[in-house]
């Protein structure tokens, strides 16, 4: 196993944050800084301009109640759950961190030289492989390492690109990327090589994901003017509209593992991109058509469930919900 370090839950506070976050969003993450730990502690390099309290929970789909993992003081993005379910993993202030899912002191991950990271990272479907999305020159670009840790592999030539979904076959990666001044969905081989886009509508296409039998990418588009959640087939074709209501600007589907339920966060319709500190809602819907539900309203927005976040056995939502200081 890879180098890891221990945090120390005392020592974690708030700084000016390392990371970057997808640009069509055009927020930049406040979170903790940390100068080089001494004797395995990481210290404040630097007091943070807004400051948040940052929460991680989780929500019983069934029951909707929901548990406290882990808080502090200080900023912390987007948790994927590990495929065996034991570990949640999230990022701050560029780098990335796990956790215990049932709660616990938080671990620092060894990515190598990708201190940069922002809040688009997944696990693959085999739970071997963790996607980051890493600054090179001010640039989002994609690379992928061994979930325990280790040096990362470039895997898209161009930036910026956001990782946002494996397929089943953990062959190919799904993203959004601003190429030409369009933000749109693209795939690429998880080896490398050629990406191919698949929307081209204008507006962004954001946080592509696949359902887990491969049969339809989701994503969040603003083509008709609100955002709304749409999926296609895996080259692009049969496009087609999933949420309609008018009340609610809708990103980030996230389809269960079981492939029964999509999971999304919806902003007030008159919320412009998906920006942080608002009041926002978790909504479920049947991934086989219907109304979306209320899953959980909170304080949240950017940060709150970019990725995929689904317990491996389709119960549990992982979230992070914050409040200002």
């Amino acid at each position: 196993m890879k180098r890891w370090n221990a945090l120390v839950h005392a020592g974690i506070r708030s700084g000016l944050a390392a990371g970057s976050a997808c640009v069509a969003c055009g927020f930049f993450p406040l979170g903790p800084v940390f100068s080089q730990p001494q004797s395995g502690i990481q210290t404040p390099a630097r007091p943070q301009v807004r400051p948040v309290e940052s929460t991680l929970e989780t929500v019983d789909i069934k029951t909707r109640a929901r548990r406290l993992v882990y808080r502090i003081e200080g900023h912390f993005e987007a948790p994927n759950w590990s495929r065996d379910g034991k570990t949640l993993f999230f990022n701050s202030a560029g780098k990335l961190y796990t956790v215990p899912a049932q709660g616990g002191t938080p671990r620092f991950m060894d990515t190598g030289f990708a201190d940069r990271c922002n809040n688009d990272h997944g696990l693959s479907p085999d739970g071997k492989w963790l996607a980051i999305s890493h600054s090179v020159e001010g640039q989002s670009i994609i690379f992928v390492l061994p979930s325990a840790g280790g040096e990362p592999r470039r895997v898209t030539p161009l930036g910026p690109s956001y990782w946002h979904g494996w397929s089943p076959d953990g062959k190919t990666l799904a993203y959004c990327a601003r190429r030409n001044n369009e933000m749109d969905v693209y795939v690429i081989p998880v080896e490398g090589g050629d990406e191919k886009r698949l929307t081209d509508a204008p507006g962004l296409d954001d946080g592509p994901e696949y359902s887990p039998d491969g049969k339809w990418i989701y994503c969040n588009s603003e083509r008709t003017g609100l955002m709304k959640i749409w999926r296609f087939r895996p080259d692009g074709t049969g496009q087609e509209q999933v949420t309609s209501d008018t009340s609610y600007a809708d990103w980030f589907p996230h389809p269960s593992p079981d492939g029964k339920w999509i999971v999304l966060l919806s902003y007030d319709k008159s919320v412009k991109g998906h920006p942080a500190n608002k009041d926002v809602c978790l909504r479920i819907m049947p991934a086989a058509g219907g109304e979306p539900a209320i899953l959980v309203t909170l304080f949240g927005g950017q940060g709150t469930i970019n990725v995929p976040s689904w317990s491996p056995d389709s119960r549990f939502v992982a979230f992070v919900s914050y409040r200002e200081l």
